[in-house]
């Protein structure tokens, strides 16, 4: 799939920074509800610590990787500490220290999640045609950390913390020996506001991007539920190498991912965008009803929706944002979509999430699965319908 050296040593970057998060972020509400014994609405706190990471991100890449330190440094740096928070992390069995620690561990790593695709941007020749090549190594370093995980038998465990932790020390190590990425002169003469995103504030005004950012913030609500809760069901209800199978859902993403400009040749961006909604929502009826004796096949539909509800939303919203936005405000408009989807929509939905999984929790300890699926199902099959009826055709003619 990579062929030019520099690309390789991208890919590998991708692969490393995706199987870091990979190796803990859908088991850990397993092994935190499950083993710490953790209530839902603490597992969708931890959850929403994303979301603070997120938020904070902007602030730490503007102001520090843009104007001071060489960004391959920087990277190192935000890995390293990553590594120690997540040692120590795994040392801890009460949410009292647990949360301000992954707190700690997602705002020292967010950044590096951003951070590391301005390092393709800025060294890939032709981004459009390259970049989606090198970014699918990072779907399958995910991939490759739940097998692993998921064959192993770890998903009750601290270990898949550890398996993070290791990795980011190896990450950190092998950012030093990425191509040197100095700051820019630019981003030094630039304010403050202009480098965590403010201008973009702007871009609100135009009716067509507040109705796709209300879609994604939406769409944050089951899409919370996906990352916090599925592995937990699966578990419960008794699935094998739940993490391994989850796998699928982010093979399906690279499949989708590639062939996404085959679609966007065929349909109108509106209709891929309702259709990536709508995946959201039903793949939460297949995965409450296939819960029951001889609709396993639902399970596995839901999971293979992933890459169609996540490739035909998020990329395709990538995209439209930077067709509407000022060619000097495409990256700032791109950071504020992230700012508000993976910031406030994320917190958000990752706190519902907990909430109603506390609300359908039997004094038995297992969860009432196919009432909790039921409100991400309707959030997101509402949140198309929706927006196909907000997003005009004259607003795609825009762009």
């Amino acid at each position: 799939m990579v062929i030019r050296p520099l690309h390789a040593r991208l890919a590998l970057m991708m692969f490393l920074q995706f199987f870091v998060l990979g190796a803990w972020l859908v088991t850990t509400g397993t092994y935190l509800l499950e083993t710490l014994s953790f209530t839902g609405n603490q597992v969708g706190l931890v959850y929403a610590g994303t979301a603070i990471g997120a938020i904070v991100s902007p602030f730490i890449s503007g102001l520090i990787a843009d104007r001071y330190v060489a960004l391959e440094k920087f990277m190192a740096i935000l890995h390293g500490l990553s590594a120690i928070t997540m040692f120590i992390l795994a040392q801890v069995v009460t949410f009292t220290w647990f949360y301000p620690l992954v707190i700690l561990y997602l705002v020292l790593h967010m950044p590096t999640m951003g951070l590391s695709t301005a390092m393709c941007f800025h060294h890939i020749e032709d981004p459009n045609t390259h970049f989606p090549r090198v970014r699918a190594w990072g779907t399958l370093g995910f991939v490759v950390a739940g097998l692993f995980v998921g064959f192993l038998g770890l998903e009750e465990l601290v270990t898949p913390l550890y398996i993070s932790a290791t990795a980011s020390v190896i990450y950190a190590l092998y950012c030093l020996t990425l191509p040197h990425t100095p700051p820019s002169e630019e981003a030094k003469q630039r304010s403050i506001a202009q480098l965590i995103g403010l201008e973009a504030f702007g871009l609100m005004k135009r009716r067509s991007f507040a109705i796709l950012m209300l879609a994604l913030t939406l769409i944050c609500v089951p899409s919370a539920f996906y990352y916090s809760f599925v592995n937990p069901y699966l578990n419960e209800i008794g699935i094998q190498n739940a993490a391994g199978k989850m796998t699928m859902g982010q093979m399906s993403e690279i499949f989708f991912m590639l062939t996404l400009p085959f679609f966007l040749r065929r349909m109108r961006l509106r209709y891929v965008m309702f259709i990536g909604l709508l995946a959201w929502g039903l793949r939460y009826l297949l995965f409450g009803f296939g819960q029951y004796e001889g609709q396993a096949w639902m399970l596995y539909a839901g999971i293979l929706l992933h890459g169609i509800a996540f490739c035909f939303t998020a990329l395709t919203g990538q995209i439209y944002v930077d067709r509407v936005a000022p060619k000097h405000l495409r990256s700032t408009a791109q950071g504020f979509v992230s700012f508000i989807t993976l910031g406030f929509g994320a917190f958000f939905g990752s706190w519902l999430a907990g909430w109603i999984v506390d609300v359908h929790t039997l004094t038995s300890g297992q969860h009432e699965w196919l009432s909790i699926w039921k409100i991400p199902a309707w959030v997101g099959i509402g949140t198309a319908f929706l927006f196909l009826l907000m997003f005009r055709r004259k607003m795609e003619a825009e762009a």
